[in-house]
């Protein structure tokens, strides 16, 4: 009995012209192979993957695909007599007419919960209220939020990440507003992947930072790699958070409202002091064309994609994958986990695990892999 998942192909046309249409439910591991092997691309029309008949290869497809997935091809064979439908998409106009009780928004803001957060929060509890118009939520059971999480899995496939952020917007009611016990916690959550975090080689890197010819281009994906920063920790770094002596960064406010240091590469430090001579920041360290404004999330994914276009890394590669890159080269040269979980701003899940926290002694003894590209003699 076959019990991988199964591939659809099917001719149709979108866009005004012919295409292969690539129909599975929904896996993360044919979603990251279809995106990093094949041109495919998402239509929200028809909800699924297509290719271009033009370039779509069956050949190459079947030797890629058949190890994951059984591939029914047979759609193929017969004549396009017939455009795939389209899938009805989720209509959410009712929330602009749903108010939020107020204590939600209030508490959301209270906590310091990132913008980004409030939204989603926001949205899919709008969404919640929405289910249960008819009913008192305050007297909902354990089983009635189980039974509509249900729904929203088999009905209207969302994936695991949104059934917990879902989750998580529940619970903010019912504990923080409400005050109750945490019995949602027992709400059935998806199992996680346990998907290995995508990395660059040291070669790629050091390709990457040499095709930025702009200097502040240079710098910010330098910096990114060097500190192992998110992308909203480097737009929020201020100029005043470089301790240059000390060969420190202060990371202020990140993830979880928690503050930290993590390391100041000297080839970065060199960088740093041209790029302050030729721009003058006066506030944020890295100002976007409005004068004083803070950069653009939007423009530092753009500047690593035409570096890495211009490096020749034909394969998607995205900001957090530079995070990524600089502990796993940490750990490769013998960094300590611990002093890396630190450097990261990652809390320790282990509650017997004593915490490290690095100080300017311990930094003094870990090498940055920025230096190491850098350096002639290796």
């Amino acid at each position: 009995m076959n019990t991988h998942p199964q591939i659809i192909l099917q001719k149709g046309i979108h866009h005004a012209q012919q295409v292969i249409f690539v129909l599975f439910d929904y896996n993360k591991e044919l979603k990251k192979h279809l995106r990093e092997l094949t041109p495919a691309m998402w239509s929200k029309t028809y909800n699924c993957w297509y290719i271009k008949e033009s370039d779509f290869n069956l050949n190459f497809f079947f030797v890629k695909f058949s190890e994951l997935a059984y591939i029914d091809y047979s759609e193929l064979k017969k004549p396009l007599n017939k455009v795939l439908q389209p899938t009805a998409r989720r209509d959410y106009t009712y929330r602009n007419n749903i108010k939020l009780p107020k204590p939600y928004s209030d508490k959301l803001i209270q906590k310091r919960y990132s913008e980004s957060t409030q939204r989603t929060y926001s949205a899919y509890f709008k969404d919640f209220l929405h289910f249960f118009r008819d009913a008192d939520i305050n007297d909902l059971s354990k089983d009635d939020i189980n039974d509509y999480m249900l729904k929203l899995v088999a009905e209207d496939k969302i994936s695991a990440s949104e059934q917990n952020q879902r989750i998580n917007a529940i619970k903010f009611y019912y504990e923080k507003i409400l005050e109750r016990e945490k019995f949602l916690y027992h709400i059935d959550r998806p199992r996680r992947s346990r998907q290995l975090p995508k990395v660059l080689s040291k070669s790629e890197v050091k390709e990457i930072i040499k095709q930025c010819n702009n200097l502040k281009h240079k710098c910010i994906l330098s910096l990114i790699y060097s500190a192992g920063l998110r992308r909203s920790e480097l737009i929020n770094l201020k100029v005043t958070e470089i301790y240059s002596e000390r060969r420190l960064i202060k990371i202020a406010d990140a993830k979880g409202n928690k503050d930290r240091y993590t390391l100041l590469s000297d080839a970065l430090l060199n960088m740093l002091r041209d790029y302050y001579k030729q721009f003058r920041p006066k506030f944020w360290l890295f100002e976007g064309n409005t004068n004083g404004s803070q950069y653009s999330a939007t423009s530092i994914a753009n500047i690593l994609k035409e570096a890495a276009r211009k490096a020749r890394i034909y394969r998607r590669v995205t900001p957090h994958m530079l995070r990524h890159s600089f502990a796993t080269h940490l750990l490769e040269q013998g960094t300590d986990l611990r002093y890396i979980q630190e450097l990261l701003g990652h809390s320790s899940t282990k509650t017997t695990e004593i915490y490290t926290h690095v100080t300017n002694k311990n930094i003094s003894n870990i090498k940055n892999p920025l230096d190491e590209l850098f350096n002639d003699s290796t």
